[in-house]
């Protein structure tokens, strides 16, 4: 099994010796706070210094209602997102790659609509999201986010399988 940017992978519109190609300039990939979206992240920033493409990177600040008509509960505070924006941010310059990114505030039942209106916003040519595996009891009653984005995004979404981590949440 190859590994992202090793000869198994290919890149539609480019040819990797010359670096041409530049099919798709603008990518946009959702970060996570706990390293959920590290492979995708990879991914989208070796397929970027190939094209000569931009990154734009989005973290959601997710928020709930503890109960209906009250206030809004975060997961994590502001400084929290902003850090977790950062530390992605650095990863990528490290390839080289020109990115910028934002943090979101999405109620949890938004999320998907929230990266897809970012993107639009950006005008995104691609969207690179992680995907962990789960046992399909979780996705039937949790959902699945990359699915949600593949409905809804108006570009195209790549789907990168992340690796089991071992995070407690």
């Amino acid at each position: 099994m190859s590994g992202y940017g090793e000869p198994g992978v290919l890149i539609p519109g480019t040819d990797a010796r010359t670096g041409g190609g530049g099919s798709f300039p603008r990518i946009l990939v959702p970060v996570g706070s706990h390293g959920q979206a590290d492979q995708a992240l990879a991914l989208a920033a070796q397929f970027s210094a190939v094209v000569g493409g931009q990154l734009r990177l989005v973290h959601l600040r997710r928020w709930d209602p503890p109960l209906k008509g009250t206030g809004r509960f975060y997961t994590e505070t502001s400084e929290q997102a902003t850090a977790v924006l950062e530390k992605a941010l650095t990863s990528v310059w490290a390839y080289g790659v020109p990115a910028s990114g934002v943090v979101v505030d999405a109620v949890r039942s938004g999320m998907a609509h929230a990266i897809a209106d970012e993107a639009r916003a950006w005008r995104a040519d691609v969207m690179v999201v992680a995907r962990r595996r789960r046992r399909a009891i979780g996705v039937l009653v949790l959902g699945s986010l990359s699915n949600q984005l593949m409905r809804e995004a108006g570009c195209p979404v790549l789907v990168a399988h992340q690796e089991a981590q071992n995070v407690g949440r």
